[in-house]
């Protein structure tokens, strides 16, 4: 079983390979943002896979950590997409 673990986890490496390809070329910003975020759910699948393979649940801490950050990634960029902010609530109390 653990050897499945670490082939799962060899997959998911090459989609991150794939998503640093897509960043390199663009187009848009939105296609790299798309890529980072695949990235990120990429690399909390793979800590998640060898920590099941190494049967070691602080590993998992790390994964928590790494899908919170790409989380906030998303918003930032959604936030500093938009002209005016996206609804900044520090903007609309003025």
């Amino acid at each position: 079983m653990t050897a499945f673990f670490y082939l799962a986890a060899i997959v998911l490496l090459l989609t991150v390979a794939a998503s640093l390809l897509r960043i390199h070329l663009g187009p848009t910003r939105a296609d790299r943002m798309m890529s980072a975020q695949l990235i990120g759910t990429s690399g909390v699948g793979i800590i998640l896979l060898l920590a099941a393979a190494q049967d070691d649940g602080a590993i998992l801490d790390a994964a928590l950590i790494l899908a919170l950050l790409a989380a906030f990634a998303a918003v930032a960029f959604v936030k500093t997409s938009s002209a005016d902010g996206a609804g900044d609530r520090e903007e609309e109390d003025e």
